[in-house]
């Protein structure tokens, strides 16, 4: 089975008009794990979020369809507290993705990063319970909507995955390595996470007929589930860090989302916990995980993507809040590192 379709998700928790929903920014100084709880404005709905930043300004995208039918939801904040929503980014999905994939309805999973001076969009389209899924890739001069340069160019196909594949095509993630060349991470339940070259140039796969690595996976009982989904990649002094989502998301509070990370000197892998224990295994160590449900607020903290904006490292999720129905909202931690190179976010 694939991840929950997140259409009727989003909807529901845009319908309970919730935007802010922590306690208003201080003057003073915040401290590293306060951010969560001093943001405000628009947080709801966030869904399998990436975050970047262009000048001054941060951008958060994520799944979902705002009132207008555009597709790919987005928001702003230049100080990471104050979250303003901006709309959807596409009028509608493009025609050879409802060609490819018949019945979807939804963008979903973006992941931006600048490449060669244009911003790269990469999205997945699918429908639920299908690896009938594809990975598009749109490009822009700019993020800024006020620019005369936006504009978003439709690159087309990147890769899909049929009922014959082993894997499914969606939650892409591009990753350029320290030797220049660039990556596609993807995957969700069926064999796990794959890894494949991509052409510098186009953004799309370098070799077609290559078979991809496999980076992580879990390991079920015969015929049952497979829960891992949403690769990231980033690099860190000097190794490739690999973050995962283990269990179930969109179940609202009843999500089972955990985010794991892995590391390793080859992009590659294998990627490996702090323990010493494999992604390829399902395994790898912890960095996002709500535990004592009774307590935490915030359930299935999960999708989570990386940003450095040369100060500060910091991850960013989807949780899924006790406190208003269970709406999927926008989390940010910042990451610190312990001295043999492991990094660490409070929730």
């Amino acid at each position: 089975m694939a991840r929950l379709s997140k259409l009727s998700l989003v909807v529901g928790a845009a319908a309970l008009g919730v935007s802010g929903m922590a306690v208003a920014a201080s003057q003073a100084p915040l401290p590293p794990s306060s951010i969560n709880m001093a943001m405000t404005g628009d947080l709801v709905p966030t869904h399998d979020p990436v975050m970047i930043k262009q000048g001054n300004t941060f951008y958060v995208y994520g799944t979902g369809t705002a009132k207008d039918g555009a597709h790919i939801l987005s928001r702003t904040s230049t100080d990471l507290i104050h979250w303003t929503a901006q709309g959807g980014l596409f009028p509608d999905i493009p025609a050879w993705a409802r060609q490819a994939i018949p019945g979807t309805e939804e963008m979903w999973a973006p992941d931006v990063h600048l490449v060669n001076g244009l911003y790269y969009l990469y999205y997945a389209v699918s429908t639920f319970g299908s690896n009938r899924s594809a990975i598009g890739l749109f490009t822009s001069p700019t993020l800024d909507p006020k620019s005369p340069d936006y504009h978003w160019t439709d690159k087309g196909l990147v890769v899909m995955s049929t009922k014959d594949s082993d894997y499914n095509a969606i939650d892409p993630n591009h990753f350029i390595d320290n030797q220049g060349k660039h990556w596609l991470s993807l995957g969700s339940f069926w064999s796990g996470i794959k890894l494949f070259a991509l052409n510098p140039k186009t953004g799309k796969l370098l070799d077609p007929n290559e078979k991809p690595f496999s980076i992580a996976r879990r390991l079920a009982p015969a015929g049952g589930p497979a829960p891992v989904e949403a690769p990231y990649l980033f690099a860190h002094g000097g190794y490739y860090y690999l973050l995962a989502s283990y269990d179930y998301c969109c179940k609202g509070v009843n999500s089972t989302y955990y985010t794991v990370v892995g590391r390793s000197k080859d992009v590659r892998g294998p990627y490996l916990g702090e323990d010493g224990s494999k992604m390829m295994d399902g395994q790898g160590t912890i960095i996002l995980r709500a535990d004592l449900q009774e307590k935490q607020r915030f359930r299935g903290p999960g999708h989570s993507a990386y940003l450095s904006d040369g100060r500060k490292d910091y991850i960013v999720y989807h949780a899924y809040d006790k406190a208003h129905e269970g709406a999927p909202t926008l989390r940010i931690s910042p990451i610190s590192w312990t001295a043999d190179g492991w990094p660490r976010a409070a929730l």
